[in-house]
């Protein structure tokens, strides 16, 4: 497993299960099954919601949102590069299936004024997901794009299926069938069993790779950014606007590596603003004339919970 490719995580499918607590001398046995299927949460917390097939209940990493709602992240396309928009939805025992079924309606009229879009073809629909092993099958009514002889860089619809899925703390690989059979990917010449990983396409990261927050998160104070980066020493700088484009808080972000490798970071931002909406904005400077670099803007709003 490359070093940095542990990740935030997300959510799962199935029916929520109790988090093991009041089972304790009535169902020892159950007791026993719900820790060895509850997961740890990638940065050491355990998450309390835990679905029937051991899929971790959304998190978005901004700010906790009433149990009402889930959070998908959803991953487009931001010129030629990958891009995360975030969606609060009515709570969902199959957020996975959900997420699926959003991604490929495509991006909202907000998300495309951000500047996201989607290579997965229009009309596209989901016939069903599957999970074994951590590895989910996902059966679509058609290809999520042509089939590339230049590789996976050439396939940038797969890229949002499999950066979509893998968010879900169980899942490490995606195969993709269509009409029930599986598609030939790039430079197949048989209909073998591939396994998409996010190793596939990082040639599709941004340098400055934020996964949390996304397009229309909702940000509480404190709030989570993290993501990978590869930028010159691992460092650039976040800085959050209000809507009427006045600094709300400036900061500097070091990633665990730089340039030319990829670093991971996650830093917690508090802040303070009567503004309901704002903007994100992550960008790396020049080390010749001080100009920004790899620049990202990244529309939010404000939660007041």
């Amino acid at each position: 497993m490359h070093p940095y490719q542990h990740h935030p995580r997300a959510a799962g499918v199935g029916r929520p299960v109790p988090s093991g607590r009041g089972l304790g001398r009535r169902a020892p046995g159950r007791l026993r099954r719900l820790r060895r299927r509850l997961i740890a949460h990638p940065h050491g917390h355990r998450d309390r919601n835990v679905d029937a097939l051991g899929l971790a209940q959304p998190h978005d990493g901004a700010h906790a949102h009433p149990v009402t709602t889930t959070t998908l992240s959803l991953y487009f396309l931001r010129g030629d590069e990958l891009g995360v928009a975030q969606r609060r939805v009515p709570q969902t025992t199959m957020p996975a299936t959900a997420a699926l079924r959003a991604l490929l309606k495509g991006p909202s009229a907000a998300e495309r004024a951000a500047e996201l879009s989607s290579a997965i073809p229009a009309g596209t629909k989901l016939r069903s997901l599957a999970l074994s092993q951590g590895i989910a099958t996902v059966n679509l009514s058609q290809a999520p794009g042509p089939s590339s002889s230049g590789g996976t860089i050439g396939m940038p619809g797969t890229a949002e299926l499999v950066y979509t899925l893998t968010r879900f703390s169980t899942i490490s690989g995606v195969r993709i069938e269509v009409d029930g059979r599986p598609w030939l990917a790039a430079d197949d010449s048989s209909p073998s069993r591939i396994t998409y990983r996010r190793a596939d396409f990082r040639s599709l990261e941004p340098a400055i790779f934020v996964e949390t927050p996304g397009v229309g998160a909702a940000l509480g104070s404190p709030f989570s950014l993290s993501g990978t980066a590869s930028v010159f020493e691992g460092s650039f700088t976040a800085r959050l606007l209000d809507s009427a484009g006045h600094s709300i808080v400036r900061t500097q972000v070091q990633a665990s590596a730089g340039a030319p490798g990829r670093g991971r970071f996650r830093t917690t931002i508090s802040f303070s603003t009567t503004a309901q909406s704002g903007t994100l904005i992550v960008y790396s400077q020049s080390m010749e004339d001080g100009s920004r670099q790899n620049e990202v803007r990244i529309p939010v709003g404000f939660s007041s919970d």
